[in-house]
């Protein structure tokens, strides 16, 4: 078994669950490759004793990896699918942050998912992701121009609003004059987009969602689109550039460039516990079902 383990910073505590993680991985006896970044923060850390310095790294995965662990929040596992892109490797969230909606592992349940997932009891969740073009092409876009989350344009910093004239299968849809507009996949429908009005969606529903940023006008609401839509938006405004955002990567681009957005021909998978299901992360995360009436 070969397995790939990636953070981005330290949480908390987050050497606990390292040690644990590690353990059980040698117990195995897994080839154990850590990212070259992560492996440099864990060896400066001062609370860990045990020197790991002597572990492989990798800075690019391949297809022999079986299984990738991603240790922190949401924003990790968004960093770890510009790891795994097409490769099919399943993701293992270890969650050391605070929601980690996306997680496989939550911290206080470690030692028994961990005993789980060695011993193969899970399923996979497959997720879609976007992908974004430009016209004129834009290098800063390439070669990770896909988003598990949401895709997202935004004014840059300013007062004014932008105006984002958007079509769906090359057919006007509407205007925006808004902060900006969100394409979200279902698995992003909890994200971003839900801070912003959107629906939440069942991560196995072929579709997409349109979710305006503050808008001005005050009649626009988020749309559900099938999956199969290609979504065409034109920035303008007062300021000559505007950002677009995939996830945590963000870029600037000129006013008038042509955004085309549809589903990535790939698919990334997050393994799951087999006591879990989106359903019920939402009561658990979300609070839902959960009497307040003290």
């Amino acid at each position: 078994m070969k397995i790939g383990i990636y953070g981005q910073f330290y949480h908390e505590n987050s050497e606990i669950y390292i040690q644990m993680l590690l353990d059980a991985l040698q117990k195995k006896e897994a080839e154990v490759l850590i990212e070259a970044n992560f492996l440099n923060i864990i060896n400066q850390n001062q609370d860990i004793t045990k020197n790991f310095s002597g572990f492989s790294t990798f800075t690019e995965l391949d297809s022999s990896f079986d299984l990738f662990f991603s240790i922190g929040g949401d924003g990790t596992i968004l960093k770890s699918v510009t790891f795994v892109a097409d490769l099919g490797i399943p993701i293992v969230g270890i969650n050391t942050g605070r929601l980690g909606f996306l997680a496989t592992i939550q911290k206080e349940e470690m030692t028994e998912s961990l005993n789980q997932i060695l011993e193969g009891e899970y399923s996979i969740s497959e997720r879609s992701l976007l992908t974004v073009e430009t016209f004129p092409k834009s290098d800063d876009i390439q070669p990770l121009n896909f988003a598990l989350n949401e895709v997202a344009v935004n004014r840059r910093n300013t007062t004014s609003m932008i105006k984002v004239e958007t079509l769906v299968n090359d057919k006007y849809l509407t205007s925006y004059w808004s902060d900006g507009l969100i394409v979200a996949t279902p698995t992003g429908s909890t994200g971003y987009s839900l801070s912003c009005g959107g629906p939440v969606i069942d991560p196995e529903a072929n579709n997409i969602v349109l979710t305006p940023i503050a808008p001005h006008n005050l009649n626009a609401r988020p749309l559900v689109l099938p999956d199969s839509c290609v979504v065409s938006l034109k920035v303008s405004g007062r300021e000559n550039t505007f950002l677009v955002s995939m996830d945590s990567r963000i870029v600037t681009l000129e006013n008038e460039t042509t955004i085309i957005i549809k589903k990535a021909p790939f698919t990334i998978k997050l393994l799951q516990l087999h006591d879990d299901s989106f359903i019920k992360t939402l009561r658990k995360k979300l609070l839902w079902g959960e009497d307040k009436r003290n």
